[in-house]
C-alpha cells in the first residue's frame, strides 16, 4: 500500500489523492466483527474501532480510535461504528 505514505493532504477533500485510500468496514458478520478493506486488501476482522485504527497503523497511518468514526474517507457500510456483532 504504497499511497498511504501521501501525507500531507486534506482528508474533506474527495479529489485529493495524495493521502489515504478510502477504507471500507463491511456490515458485521454473522458470528460478530467487520472485515476492514484498504485499496482491495483485506487488513482484517474488526471488533471495535481500537482494531481499525491498529490495522491502518499497521498499514501505515497513524489514526486515534477517537477518530475513526468520524474520518470521511472510511466508508461504513450497512451500519455505522456502533455496531460489531452479529444481528438479533
Amino acid at each position: 500500500m504504497t499511497r498511504w505514505n501521501g501525507w500531507p493532504h486534506d482528508p474533506d477533500d474527495p479529489e485529493d489523492l495524495s493521502g489515504p485510500l478510502r477504507v471500507i468496514v463491511h456490515p458485521p458478520s454473522a458470528t460478530g466483527g467487520r472485515r476492514v478493506r484498504a485499496d482491495g486488501e483485506v487488513l482484517g476482522l474488526a471488533h471495535n474501532v481500537a482494531d481499525v485504527a491498529e490495522f491502518l497503523r499497521r498499514a501505515g497511518l497513524e489514526i486515534d480510535p477517537a477518530d475513526v468514526a468520524q474520518v470521511p474517507w472510511i466508508d461504513w457500510r450497512g451500519v455505522g461504528p456502533e455496531c460489531w456483532g452479529p444481528e438479533p
